[in-house]
């Protein structure tokens, strides 16, 4: 069987689902409910605009939709998932706006829009970041169902996933050059820096709807193979994608000296290998049961975006 190309699969990203995290987004309200802690928060209204400002730039929201689309193949209602998904949503905003920070990859432009840090100020972009994160943990602490032990679960998901063993410590592996190393040095950063906030998408749903223990480690795979495929073709659109259709620059990589799946194996290479992670990603949807054609539909996606 000939595996797909990626201009024939672009079509199925599941549309409904990314609606509904944008109205959900877009109804967040980063304030106090207490009159005398209102009061008190007089003035910041300028930070959370800042927060808006990333949050609301759009985009396809794979991840707080990859978590609501494996809520449904767990045989749950989406929105159960919500506050959950939204706070995967609110720590890859923090990220996105910590990264293209002057002291780590010094961008300009981010979908499409001049960074936070160019509109608001690189000291209110740190914080900005900063207080996302604070919302995310709240959130989860005071909108998501399923009582303590879901918030609780989720909640050591998302630390796992973010801290010195997730999407922090890549990025600090990824400073210091260690991808340098090789193939499997390059790939270990990237688990880190890339694939852990994916991942989590999942297993926030597995928190809430725990599958039978070998679908749960199907479920487990497939995010790690989904961090690894979205991550090579990263870095392909890095060289043959362009800034118009991608709302950031391009050849970024290239320009800091950084080690890629390109230059590290090539662009045909590269463009092989996210064929093959995409391959075993839909051969573990295969494992599944229930309704995982809009898993599938974010794996297409994250393939189609090399073209």
């Amino acid at each position: 069987m000939t595996e797909p190309g990626p201009s024939t699969l672009h079509a199925r990203y599941p549309e409904h689902l990314r609606q509904r995290v944008d109205d959900y987004l877009g109804g967040l309200w980063f304030g106090a409910s207490d009159e005398r802690e209102v009061a008190e928060a007089a003035g910041t209204e300028g930070l959370a605009e800042a927060m808006r400002y990333s949050l609301l730039a759009g985009g396809k929201r794979i991840r707080p939709v990859l978590a609501l689309a494996t809520a449904e193949a767990l045989g749950r209602e989406p929105d159960e998932i919500m506050p959950s998904a939204a706070a995967i949503e609110l720590v890859h905003t923090y990220s996105l706006i910590h990264d293209d920070l002057p002291a780590m990859d010094d961008d300009d432009l981010r979908r499409g829009m001049p960074t936070c840090h160019v509109v608001h100020g690189e000291d209110v972009a740190i914080l900005a970041g900063d207080a996302l994160f604070a919302e995310a943990v709240r959130l989860v602490c005071e909108e998501q169902g399923g009582g303590p032990g879901v918030q609780v679960g989720v909640l050591r998901e998302l630390s796992r996933a973010t801290g010195v063993t997730g999407m922090v410590g890549g990025q600090y592996l990824d400073l210091k050059g260690a991808g340098a190393g090789g193939a499997e040095a390059l790939a270990a950063m990237h688990a880190l820096k890339t694939g852990r906030l994916m991942a989590v998408s999942v297993h926030v749903a597995l928190v809430l709807a725990p599958p039978p223990p070998d679908d749960d480690a199907v479920y487990r795979a497939f995010a790690r193979e989904l961090g690894l495929l979205f991550q090579i073709v990263d870095d392909i659109l890095d060289v043959a994608g362009s800034e118009e259709e991608l709302g950031k620059a391009v050849g970024a990589d290239e320009r800091m000296g950084k080690v890629t799946y390109t230059s590290l194996h090539g662009m045909d290479r590269a463009r092989e290998l996210a064929a093959e992670s995409h391959a075993r990603a839909m051969a573990l949807l295969g494992r599944l049961p229930g309704p995982v054609d809009d898993l599938a539909a974010i794996a297409d996606t994250a393939f189609a975006r090399q073209s």
